[in-house]
């Protein structure tokens, strides 16, 4: 996989599908339907790619406060949506993981969830992750917490902790970092999205709103990606 260049793991963050609709005279939530096709378009891209492991930023613990209307409306989208692509997932190999703070999803959504979860875990083509209610400071808060707890019985040791060890507390144990973080519509920042996990990612940032973002524009940020020089602060 390095001799080729293709990451490992590819992270989006998808943006602009509020500004997608707005410019067509739509509700916002006409663009969180458009959405689910750039979904579609990039996970059929990064299996025909041989990418391992691609993650969405779907729904962060901000994005709580929207109105209610908007709220409900995707969470009744999502649920829909690992409904209607079950078929799809298991036809491609791809492993579904959702990932965040699930306590606050219904649990009509969780069920969904768990259900979706267990039924592809045995694919292993693609890692499909969405994180769902999550965000990067909360994500390090929780694991701050385990690690606080592990070392209750003997604080002396605690100085000993490792990044390793830490990394192993957070939401995405087991899961490679992400090699690539791409964003959608123009906006040049990470959003409280995978603090600790992209120290070391490329970033790719396109003025394409996400519900136009498909497999050419996927295909375009893995070009880019081949050309960079991961160093990791080291010298080649």
């Amino acid at each position: 996989m390095e001799e080729k260049r293709i990451p490992r793991h590819v992270s989006i963050i998808m943006d602009g599908n509020g500004r997608w609709a707005r410019e067509r005279g739509k509700e916002r939530i006409f663009g969180h339907f458009e959405g689910v096709e750039s979904v579609r378009a990039c996970t059929e891209a990064a299996v025909e790619e041989g990418i391992e492991y691609l993650s969405l930023f779907a729904f962060s613990e901000e994005n709580w406060g929207r109105p209610d209307a908007e709220v409900n409306g995707l969470m009744e989208l999502m649920m829909r949506s690992m409904k209607n692509e079950y078929r799809t997932f298991m036809d491609n190999g791809v492993r579904f993981v959702v990932l965040g703070n699930r306590e606050r999803l219904s649990s009509s959504l969780n069920a969904t969830i768990d259900e979706m979860m267990e039924e592809t875990a045995g694919n292993t083509r693609l890692t499909l992750i969405l994180f769902l209610s999550y965000s990067g400071k909360w994500d390090i808060l929780q694991a701050a917490k385990k690690l606080a707890l592990k070392y209750r019985d003997r604080a002396d040791e605690l100085p000993e902790a490792s990044a390793e060890e830490f990394g192993d507390l957070l939401v995405t144990a087991g899961i490679p970092d992400p090699d690539l973080l791409i964003r959608t519509s123009g906006e040049e920042r990470i959003s409280n999205y995978l603090l600790w996990q992209t120290a070391y990612s490329e970033f790719y940032f396109t003025d394409i709103l996400w519900p136009d973002f498909r497999k050419e524009a996927f295909r375009a940020a893995l070009d880019e990606y081949a050309r960079r020089d991961r160093r990791y602060g080291k010298v080649k």
